[in-house]
């Protein structure tokens, strides 16, 4: 029986830059949001869409912790895997998936052309496995926050890989 090789890595590199740093180091969980072009709104008909897309690469190019699709921004908690040679994936590549695939996916089911994220992103690495914790609730408890569900309801577009952090959201393909 053949074993399944995971796709190669491009050599990640500590940072990289746009107008802001993006830095990122072997093994660390990182803290990403990333914003819909000119704060369009998501169509609620779209939003599960994006969310398969950040669960996509999940247990392959990535560990995903937490995420949640706003109508707005998303936002991930996530650490980097490393590939069959030991590259860890970097996060250029991550988010270019992510981001790219939903764009498509939006504009095919929206019937339209055009941006859908920002080029540029926030990221920030986590210092601890504590902090990664307060994290996935922060993004859990972000639909709660912004008014969108009262205390005790569900938010369809969150998903955490912690069930006790927040309910989660089943992937649909």
């Amino acid at each position: 029986m053949a074993t399944k090789r995971l796709p190669l890595a491009k050599p990640a590199a500590g940072a990289y830059a746009r107008k802001l740093p993006h830095l990122q180091a072997p093994g660390r969980t990182i803290f990403i949001t990333f914003v819909t072009w000119k704060r369009h709104v998501l169509p609620e008909s779209v939003r599960q869409l994006v969310l398969n897309c950040c669960l996509h690469d999940h247990g392959i190019k990535y560990e995903l912790h937490a995420a949640v699709v706003m109508p707005d921004h998303v936002h991930l908690l996530l650490t980097p895997n490393t590939d069959d040679e030991g590259n860890t994936y970097p996060l250029r590549e991550i988010l270019g998936g992510i981001k790219g695939s939903a764009a498509h996916a939006v504009n095919r089911a929206l019937g339209r052309k055009g941006r859908v994220w920002q080029a540029e992103s926030f990221d920030h690495i986590l210092r601890s496995e504590e902090s990664a914790r307060s994290k996935a609730e922060y993004i859990c408890d972000n639909p709660l926050r912004a008014g969108i569900v009262a205390e005790g309801e569900s938010y369809p577009w969150r998903w955490t890989a912690w069930p006790e952090a927040a309910p989660t959201s089943t992937i649909t393909r």
